[in-house]
């Protein structure tokens, strides 16, 4: 048995690495980070777990069909009623798929829970993530700078995103990186990135969201800690600011927006987006803040 599901999940190793191949766009096979690689495996133990019943029942449909073809010599019982084996194979069988289905479930669930910091000798990088009609806005509050369509990160070192929309719901997607989570006014959701190494990936929004749907990607970039500092250094350099009548013009509907860097961000331009909504009430998963002290 053992080697059987040793076998099953080789053939859906195989198979899956074959459509990956011959796909680019199956990015969630060719993971660049730890919570994108832990997310394939999740998947290719589901894939294996379904064909240990979808395998069988394939076989079992062919040789029922020789087995008792016309002209076949199996045996005729026809007042045949009950068989113990059988009864224990249709209830026996099942269950430990159903056991074994659910134990997957709860550990990943666990393991790959978005609010979760990762494991690191490095402290997570905070980045505040708007999501927009039909545009990302990236804030970075220790460096006090932001950028559009454009989310700069050090590879190696732990991300933390909190997120929000400033429009209709909307789902932050990076499947190089992580699974997507949602994005939604007057809340804030949260997700762990790290990218193992420098390169450039593409993230989406990918619950529709009206015209600028097809249009709402964005660019994220892992490079060195040295190169993350230039990039900031850069940044601060850029002649906009996004103070509120700026970011009340970039909220406004428009598609296809090119990166753009911000030197300087409203204080607390973040937690305002989301009191718009709530009308101050602490948002879910805010982090409440501490009373100031007279």
């Amino acid at each position: 048995m053992k080697q059987a599901v040793v076998t099953l999940r080789c053939a859906a190793i195989a198979l899956l690495a074959f459509l990956a191949g011959g796909c680019d766009r199956l990015v969630v096979l060719n993971p660049k980070g730890p919570i994108a690689d832990a997310e394939r495996g999740l998947l290719i133990d589901a894939f294996t777990v379904m064909m240990l019943v979808v395998v069988p029942i394939i076989i079992m449909v062919f040789w029922f069909a020789w087995r008792y073809r016309r002209r076949g010599n199996a045996r005729y019982e026809p007042t045949w009623a009950y068989s113990a084996k059988v009864d224990a194979v249709v209830w026996l069988i099942p269950a430990l798929i159903v056991i074994a289905v659910a134990v997957l479930l709860w550990r990943s669930t666990h393991k790959l829970d978005p609010y979760r910091e990762i494991a690191s000798n490095d402290p997570p990088l905070d980045v505040q993530v708007v999501a927009q009609d039909w545009k990302w806005l990236f804030i970075y509050p220790e460096q006090g700078v932001a950028s559009v369509n454009q989310l700069a990160i050090p590879a190696g070192r732990p991300i933390s995103l909190r997120i929000t929309s400033d429009t209709v719901m909307n789902s932050f997607y990076v499947p190089a990186l992580a699974g997507q989570i949602y994005a939604m006014a007057g809340m804030q959701t949260r997700l762990q990135i790290l990218a193992d190494k420098p390169g450039k990936f593409v993230g989406r929004n990918t619950q529709y969201s009206g015209g600028g749907f097809s249009d709402q990607f964005f660019e994220v970039v892992a490079m060195s800690p040295a190169d993350f500092d230039a990039w900031v250094a850069k940044a601060r350099q850029a002649p906009a600011k996004l103070d509120p009548p700026t970011y009340a013009k970039l909220a406004e509907r428009s598609r296809l927006n090119p990166i753009v860097q911000f030197s300087a961000i409203e204080p607390k331009l973040f937690d305002s987006i989301i009191d718009k909504y709530t009308g101050g009430h602490q948002a879910h998963g805010q982090t409440p803040t501490a009373p100031a002290r007279r």
